[in-house]
């Protein structure tokens, strides 16, 4: 299938599975340890950002700075990591992302061993949701404690603009917090449609081979 087939392990009984339509116990490798730490310290880094809040700010503070160390090492390893890490093998046109939720509605959607289509789309969102996000927390912190790396960008604008990027912080950490809702909803849909369990395949990053639409 890929580069990744030397790690594909033997469970017996495979053969007789598959020859009665049941799916491969073969598993491969798919998820890099890259892919599965920086999803998780994600996960840990954007809800201790959200929960504490202004209550300790400095805790808010160095949790942003994590997220957008994590998400510019995400963009760069979308480009030079391994396959299924890589852009180009899950982000999809629109067209095809609504015909893959069709099927998905109607139980005939393919599986697919990487990201499916529209969990590709859901990458995508998140990434430029979070990454707006702490941006938008910088600017804020700059303007009103006159702090961080943009600090000297926000020196000389007026208090308003602080109001400006408060309200627009917490919208789009709302927002993203809507998507991660919708993304988890998602994996535990494909999980019972395609039966396997794709949070756990982010621990392990091993999922079955065979039966997929690529």
């Amino acid at each position: 299938m890929n580069s990744n087939t030397a790690n594909v392990i033997q469970q017996p009984g495979q053969q007789d599975a598959t020859a009665r339509g049941a799916p491969s116990t073969a598993e491969v490798l798919v998820w890099d340890p890259l892919v599965r730490i920086f999803h998780w310290s994600l996960v840990g880094a954007f809800a201790t950002a959200y929960i504490v809040e202004d209550d300790l700010l400095g805790v808010h503070v160095w949790a942003g700075y994590l997220v957008l160390t994590l998400i510019a090492v995400r963009l760069v390893w979308g480009f030079v990591g391994t396959r299924h890490a890589r852009f180009s093998d899950f982000v999809r046109s629109p067209r095809v992302v609504l015909h893959y939720l069709g099927d998905a509605l109607q139980l005939r959607a393919g599986r697919h061993l990487g990201h499916n289509p529209a969990g590709g789309a859901m990458v995508v969102a998140l990434l430029l949701l979070v990454a707006a996000t702490g941006l938008c927390g910088l600017a804020l912190y700059g303007t009103q404690e006159l702090s961080g790396p943009l600090a000297p960008l926000m020196s000389g604008l007026s208090p308003a603009w602080g109001e400006v990027f408060e309200e627009t912080h917490e919208v789009l950490a709302n927002l993203t917090l809507a998507f991660i809702v919708m993304h988890v909803a998602g994996v535990i849909f494909s999980s019972l449609s395609h039966r396997e369990n794709l949070i756990a395949a982010m621990f392990t990053g091993r999922k079955r081979s065979g039966d997929t639409e690529e």
